[in-house]
């Protein structure tokens, strides 16, 4: 989404020629891929370990982590291994995502004058906020993600630990549809009257 965004705020002529539905699928594809790639090396390592102590996890779910955790044997080389994997999948995204909105911003700031001639306070609002559900929700997500996996568990509680977990798994995917429909014109004529309607409903 921020090579969308960054397509369609610096190359807005080129952008239904350089994005298009095979373009689209191959960007699918390859995240796809890739995050299959990791948790198959992830199932596999831990599919090596011996658990013989208690089976109750320390978790809101089963995740890695605190799944190691239980484990008897020799950890290092899975703890290992999700570190060097944390680097493809959560740094090098935020840097591309970085790079794309260092780009935007410097094409908007060429454009900043325009934009603050447009007259009404709702064009100014809409060509400012271009990018900025998209940055919200990914500064939450992949920080999240790279707390949990990437950065040293010494100062963490497990109790933090389990609140960051619920901003990728739950918070994120929750408020991504809320952000990115509630934007379209079309879906508040028709979400907004039937949450109307439930309310008054509700009331009675």
């Amino acid at each position: 989404m921020s090579y969308d965004r960054y397509v369609a705020i610096c190359n807005p002529l080129h952008y239904y020629s350089i994005m298009t539905n095979a373009w689209c699928m191959k960007l699918g594809i390859t995240c796809w891929l890739l995050g299959f790639s990791a948790t198959f090396i992830d199932t596999q390592m831990t599919l090596k370990l011996q658990f013989c102590g208690p089976n109750i996890i320390d978790h809101f779910f089963c995740d890695l982590v605190p799944l190691l955790e239980i484990a008897c044997s020799d950890t290092y080389t899975v703890h290992l291994g999700v570190s060097l994997l944390g680097i493809p999948a959560v740094i090098l995204p935020t840097i591309i995502i970085i790079m794309s909105y260092v780009k935007i911003i410097s094409v908007i700031t060429y454009i900043v004058l325009a934009v603050l001639r447009i007259p009404s306070s709702t064009g100014r609002q809409k060509a400012f906020s271009t990018c900025s559900s998209h940055l919200i929700v990914v500064s939450i997500f992949y920080f999240s993600l790279f707390s949990v996996y990437v950065l040293p568990k010494g100062g963490q509680t497990w109790l933090l630990n389990k609140i960051v977990s619920l901003l990728y798994t739950v918070f994120t995917p929750l408020i991504n549809p809320i952000i990115y429909s509630l934007r379209n014109k079309d879906i508040k004529k028709i979400v907004l009257p039937y949450i109307l309607m439930t309310y008054h409903q509700m009331n009675i």
